[in-house]
């Protein structure tokens, strides 16, 4: 018999099942408390950073971390990042990157489960659910009343809370491009730029969105590392397990004939309550699950209950969990156990990394040099016979101080510069100054006598010295002349 259309689109219905919202337990304990610490510790550095202050003189913005892009600086503290040191970023980039397969490598993702940018909100938004609408029991029967005052003002205070948060969180984002202060006067009283405007608006809509609404849809669904980290993890990798060697065959009824027959697990799904991800430890690795170890702590509550020993739910790698099945008896995983080759070679590319960067930082210049010849015309004969080429340079003072440097050339014989507009005669050297965290761009004529042109094309070095200071900078220019 060939079913009807309606019979159709059921069955089309059945294929997918619709989502049903996690509801975590609260839950006490170690790993708990962790994630209240981390959760605080970080929101506090995201929060309060633009608003410390970090004196770097006269002329020179105070805020201690500020993506200047008007200015096109980065500051941090006492270290300031110009646009052609991007590699430092770069290289932090590189050891975010080494860090996180560490991190997996050893212990699972430990990162998705307590550092995470949506690990965190999403927290944050469970604690305010729960202040709100109650515990998990009172949620459900929440959602099952029909609508009426009290859930109404219930749900609406949530979402309001929720997009306090994410407005603070969007507020907070802008507060790292420009002064911080600043700005915050220029939101209330609406004489912000339109981009900080809307970059606000962006990301409390995002924060909103992800944190408080689709919350572990976004781990399983849109992060990509769920399904990365399985090449990352290997025998010694620590993780959360079941041992179901202990815990089956599960069963409730603890004073029944069958009660000697059963494992530790009283199948009181309290690891699944409490479960941000809404899975089953007791299923083995999943996918979804972000190592958060509430499961943890919940099933170590139960166990003080039933006088049973803690570790039904614990911390281990697959190595212990197969020689605690074959013996019976609970090998617990020491640090020890995760120093293994990979997690070392990690270990030490991730320390080159930062010792470069660190030695990098202490030994660079705070000068450079950039010298463009003018392209046309190449050369200017003047009425002497003399020979003038124009260059334009550009000379970075890197320093939070006013220098003074010397321009010297050399290997160009009987040369002579000046600056361009300067009444002063042409000389060996030209000394200029530059302000403090400055940029001097400066158009040059740099002119030889006919009779010691050599050739069409000769090159010279430009150096630049730092008058009170031993730092320098050389620069390959060409002097151009006729046939």
């Amino acid at each position: 018999m060939k079913p009807s259309s309606a019979d159709e689109g059921s069955a089309e219905q059945l294929l997918y099942k619709p989502h049903e919202k996690v509801i975590p337990k609260a839950v006490s304990g170690f790993f708990r408390r962790f994630k209240w610490q981390v959760m605080l510790v970080t929101l506090a550095i995201y929060y309060i950073t633009p608003w410390i202050r970090w004196d770097r003189g006269a002329g020179a913005p105070d805020q201690a971390v500020l993506v200047d892009l008007a200015n096109r600086r980065f500051y941090f503290f006492f270290i300031e990042i110009w646009p052609q040191e991007f590699y430092y970023v770069a290289g932090l980039l590189i050891m975010a990157g080494i860090g996180l397969f560490l991190i997996t490598s050893t212990v699972g993702r430990a990162w998705c489960g307590y550092f995470c940018p949506q690990t965190v909100w999403t927290d944050l938004y469970l604690h305010i659910e729960r202040f709100i609408e109650g515990d998990r029991n009172a949620q459900l029967r929440l959602n099952k009343k029909p609508w009426g005052a009290e859930k109404l003002f219930k749900r609406g205070s949530k979402h309001l809370s929720f997009i306090l948060v994410a407005v603070a969180t969007g507020g907070a984002w802008v507060f790292y491009f420009t002064d911080a202060p600043t700005l915050l006067m220029q939101l209330v009283t609406g004489t912000a730029p339109a981009v900080a405007y809307a970059t606000i608006g962006v990301l409390t809509f995002t924060t909103y969105a992800l944190g408080g609404l689709m919350r572990e849809q976004v781990c399983i669904y849109m992060c990509p590392w769920p399904r990365i980290q399985g090449a990352m993890l290997d025998e010694k990798s620590l993780t959360v397990t079941y041992h179901d060697w202990r815990g089956e065959p599960r069963g409730k009824h603890r004073k029944s004939e069958e009660a000697s027959a059963l494992g530790d697990c009283i199948d009181c799904n309290a690891c699944v309550n409490v479960c941000p991800m809404g899975i089953d430890i007791r299923d083995g690795q999943q996918l979804e699950c972000i190592t958060c170890a509430l499961c943890i702590d919940a099933c170590d509550e139960m166990m003080e209950k039933v006088g049973k020993p803690h570790g039904l739910v614990a911390y281990s790698t697959l190595e212990d969990y197969k020689a605690s099945s074959q013996t019976k008896i609970q090998k617990h995983t020491t640090l020890r156990s995760l120093f293994k080759p990979r997690a070392l070679i990690y270990t030490g590319l991730w320390a080159v990394v930062g010792i470069a960067m660190v030695v990098s930082l202490l030994i660079r210049d705070r000068l450079d040099v950039n010298v463009i010849h003018d392209r046309n015309p190449q050369y200017v004969m003047l009425s002497d016979g003399s020979i003038r080429n124009g260059f334009t340079m550009k000379i970075l003072n890197m320093r939070l101080e006013e220098r003074l440097f010397e321009i010297t050339l050399e290997g160009l014989e009987g040369a002579t510069i000046r600056q361009s507009g300067s009444n002063l005669p042409g000389a060996r050297s030209l000394t200029l100054p530059v302000g403090a965290d400055r940029v001097l761009e400066v158009k040059v004529f740099v002119e030889q006598p006919r009779s010691k042109v050599t050739g069409e094309r000769q090159d010279f070095t430009i150096q630049v010295d730092d008058v009170t200071g031993p730092e320098q900078a050389r620069y390959s220019a060409a002097f151009y002349a006729p046939e």
